[in-house]
């Protein structure tokens, strides 16, 4: 559920005391960094946009470096919406009236162009006072893409977004104060460490033939062999979901006897993707090839747009050349195919299996 908050996000700040005006002549140094927020709740990793937002970035990284935020709480949430916290007054548990009227008046507004989606961070402002922003902020825990254009978000953050979750749930009273303290305990930046690398991005054609896949279901195993020399891409996303267990908890959620066997979609997985998983998930270029489908073989699903393949796929019951060169195939059953024919024999409600078969786990087997 994503609520609507600005009254709750401005309320709070209603009869701010003005703060020193911030020294816009020190010098931003940013580099190669991360900002890490230890808190009672998890911990946040924050990177900073200092293109979109320098004077916001200057200051929030000179807070950072000064234990500013250390033993503030986050005292407003809204539940799927946002938490807001860094008024200094939050620290004293004695004025929790009070709390979201602190550390205003000290920063204009910067025209960013970064939109507010999910882990956003972005500075608090008075209502109507645009260029009142100070040491308070909020960080989006869903897409509010509706504040675009009215606040000046500053940073996103890129690990922890589970623990913001979990923040926003706390009970609130009629305010949206919160009635549990969230501290922040520890401040501090460290090194970006290097982009990873995507399992199996760098694999050649030759030995990605070489792999197999054993999908264990509630009925029973089937491995798979490939053909990397046909979709190299498809090879490669199929196993590194595998390999993630992106799989793992998804079913064969269609079937239809004669024709194919479904599964692994992760839009039903069960729990879902991990939020640091998530940027594997994309979209794939069709790699349609000449080779005919066949029973056994192994084929991407799709959308109406031949690119659109991403994750579910399916296995073809008979021959079926009306998908050759519609559908992208990229492997085949080599070992139990019995457990196909038994998983196209199950009892069907149209073409969903009344008793679900689960994808327990896909295991990659190394050459």
């Amino acid at each position: 559920m994503i609520r609507f908050f600005w009254s709750a996000l401005l309320a709070l700040t209603v009869g701010a005391a003005g703060a020193a005006s911030f020294e816009e002549s020190e010098e931003l140094v940013v580099g190669e960094k991360q900002v890490v927020i230890d808190t009672s709740g998890g911990s946040l990793v924050i990177e900073v946009f200092p293109e979109e937002a320098p004077r916001h970035v200057q200051a929030f990284l000179r807070r950072i470096r000064e234990n500013f935020y250390v033993g503030t709480t986050f005292h407003l949430v809204v539940p799927y919406g946002i938490i807001q916290g860094g008024d200094p007054i939050s620290k004293d548990p004695g004025r929790r009236a009070e709390y979201g009227t602190g550390g205003l008046e000290e920063l204009a507004r910067e025209a960013s162009r970064v939109s507010h989606t999910r882990g956003t961070v972005s500075t608090v402002v008075a209502p109507g006072q645009p260029d009142s922003g100070g040491s308070q902020f909020f960080i989006c825990v869903t897409d509010q893409v509706q504040l675009d254009g009215q606040f000046t978000a500053f940073a996103r953050v890129v690990d922890g977004l589970d623990h913001l979750e979990q923040i926003s749930l706390i009970q609130a009273d009629e305010h949206g104060r919160a009635l549990q303290r969230v501290e922040i305990t520890q401040t501090y930046e460290r090194d970006r460490p290097p982009p990873e690398v995507a399992p199996f991005a760098d694999t050649s054609v030759e030995e990605l033939a070489q792999y197999r896949a054993v999908i264990r279901t509630n009925l029973g195993e089937i491995e798979l062999s490939f053909f990397p020399d046909l979709a190299p891409m498809h090879v490669r996303q199929f196993l590194r979901f595998a390999q993630l267990g992106l799989y793992d908890g998804t079913d064969f959620h269609r079937v239809v006897p004669g024709f194919v066997i479904q599964g692994g979609s992760l839009g039903q997985r069960q729990p879902p993707v991990p939020d640091d998983l998530r940027k594997y998930v994309r979209p794939l270029e069709a790699e349609f090839s000449e080779r005919p489908h066949q029973a056994g073989s192994l084929s991407m699903a799709r959308g109406t747009e031949e690119d659109s393949a991403i994750d579910s796929f399916f296995i073809v019951l008979a021959d079926a050349p009306f998908l050759d060169g519609k559908y992208t195939m990229f492997g085949k059953v080599e070992r139990g195919l019995e457990v196909v024919d038994g998983i196209a024999q199950v009892p069907l409600r149209g073409e969903t299996p009344i008793v679900p078969v689960h994808i327990e786990a896909i295991t990659v087997r190394e050459p």
